[in-house]
């Protein structure tokens, strides 16, 4: 762990999120010396990310609307509490333009891109007649919507199949493949209903439909100077509904030449812009190597520690620092930014993909997380956490690194036998079966691949081991013990006074914590 900073560049800051992401952020800022602030609504009172924080305040209610979303109680929060800058995280309000311009006119840095920046990039078709502007290649396709009409015209003149997006959109959200002509209609028609009711936004784009393809996505860091650098490729071909599952830096499609054209183009998007601080632009990748611009995410991104781990870069330090106005070429001088060796990050979700992917919620009666060299958990859960039915599924990130991919693989694949998360359904045994997947061993990867795997997504339907099931009869036995301390280790949250908590989960994370009186 690096030395406190001499002069930090913030004294306390807050985090706007929950989660595995809010705890990370936590970590970032006690190893730079800066107080964190934590946020939660009712459910998430006990939630790991409070008791990782050195504050925490209460902004009631439960659903993300009124809580993580709420932008008046995210900044009455900051203001009570002598924050200096808000970290979004990733979700919620992280790529809101408003939010970020809300919290600069508050008088509180914006831990992320400016929001002029974030404005132009900040839609798939915005960002789109940006990377046209800028000469980034891009899809044949329309970002032109002028009614369902003229787009099923548009996809006859650009040839079938088609892919049909949100333009507002993100996680797979509103998008649709149309192979056959006669299903264009209705394809647009949901997308839009799918699009208004997640963004409020209903306006939709065209592409040609890049089939096989690779994901392959580009991070970016940019200061508030005009400078912009590429921290390389990140290979996320591993999808289930357009949405991530396995990720990898580096990609094992990429060879230096195309790693440095796609950077390239990543590096002149976001000075065309004016872009600051951490984001990623994605692309395409087709079989012959061609690639196409898909859009920039104007945040930090959920797989960027596979990025941490193959540059040696931390990027929320970077983050924070050119926040505060330092200077990329000052914080990276020196620094050998080339790929050193392999990673992956695995993510470990509350749902069940022998049933659909059908979301989970409850109480996780075991956790027992992998550790050993080369494994890295960015977890947001714990034995005895309820985990709650309100926000995305992400309990926690397994990531790998190791001298080579085959390497990584291997290790990964052990890293998972080892996670155990009782009580809910998890997608670990899925993940498992994709990293030993011959295919995926291969490196054989494209956007499509587990459409082609259903042995990998159903499994075996195997019963549990006489291990599993021990420890299942096990933390039975001894949850209501565990449950009674962790119980009453938040009762002083409601009051405001703090205090130390007898759990041993409470004290693991760090003891004393004050709390404010909730917003």
């Amino acid at each position: 762990m690096p030395a406190p900073l001499a002069k930090p560049p913030f004294r306390r800051v807050l985090i706007a999120n929950r989660g595995e992401i809010a705890v990370r952020i936590c970590r970032g800022l006690r190893e730079l010396g800066i107080e964190s602030i934590a946020v939660y609504s009712d459910v998430d009172r006990e939630a790991a990310h409070v008791l990782a924080a050195d504050h925490a305040v209460a902004l009631f209610g439960n659903s993300a609307a009124e809580s993580y979303l709420d932008v008046g109680k995210i900044l009455a929060a900051a203001k009570a509490m002598g924050a200096e800058a808000i970290h979004p995280g990733y979700g919620f309000l992280s790529e809101n333009s408003s939010f970020a311009r809300a919290v600069r006119e508050a008088g509180f840095v914006f831990i992320g891109p400016n929001p002029a920046a974030m404005e132009r990039l900040g839609g798939k078709k915005a960002a789109r007649e940006e990377a046209i502007r800028a000469g980034v290649p891009v899809i044949p396709g329309t970002e032109q919507d002028e009614g369902d009409a003229s787009l099923v015209a548009a996809a006859k003149k650009i040839g079938l199949p088609v892919m049909v997006k949100a333009s507002a959109g993100g996680g797979g959200r509103g998008m649709r493949m149309v192979e056959r002509e006669q299903d264009l209609a209705e394809a647009i028609a949901s997308g839009r209903r799918e699009a208004k009711a997640a963004f409020g936004d209903d306006r939709m784009i065209l592409e040609k439909a890049v089939a096989p393809a690779r994901h392959i996505e580009i991070q970016l860091m940019g200061d508030q100077h005009g400078n912009v650098v590429s921290l390389h490729e990140r290979e996320c071909s591993v999808q289930r509904r357009h949405q991530k599952v396995l990720e990898e830096a580096p990609s094992p499609a990429v060879d230096a030449v195309l790693r440095a054209r796609m950077g390239a183009a990543a590096i002149l998007l976001g000075k065309a812009v004016g872009y600051d601080n951490a984001g990623t632009a994605e692309f395409l990748v087709d079989a012959q190597g061609n690639f196409y611009f898909l859009e920039v995410n104007a945040r930090l991104q959920v797989e960027h520690p596979v990025t941490e781990l193959v540059t040696g870069v931390d990027l929320v330090h970077l983050q924070l620092r050119v926040a505060a106005g330092e200077r990329l070429d000052d914080l990276l001088r020196g620094r050998d930014l080339q790929p050193r060796g392999h990673a992956l990050e695995a993510r470990i979700c509350a749902e069940s993909p022998e049933q659909g992917f059908l979301p989970a919620a409850g109480l996780l009666r075991l956790v027992c997380e992998p550790m050993g060299p080369g494994i890295r958990v960015d977890s947001g859960v714990y034995s005895g956490f309820a985990v709650p039915v309100f926000y995305d599924s992400l309990l926690a990130k397994l990531i790998v690194y190791a001298p080579d991919r085959a390497t990584a693989c291997t290790r990964m694949a052990q890293a998972l036998r080892d996670s155990v998360y009782l009580g809910i359904p998890t997608n670990v045994d899925f993940l498992r079966r994709v990293v030993e997947d011959p295919d995926f061993r291969a490196g054989k990867l494209t956007t499509d691949f587990l459409k082609y795997k259903p042995d990998v997504v159903a499994g075996g339907g195997s019963e549990p081991s006489d291990l599993a099931l021990a420890a299942a009869v096990l933390c039975e036995a001894i949850a209501p013990r565990a449950l009674a301390g962790h119980v009453s280790s938040v009762d002083a949250a409601s009051g405001g006074s703090g205090g130390r908590c007898s759990s041993a989960v409470w004290n693991e994370l760090g003891g004393f914590r004050v709390f404010g009186d909730g917003v």
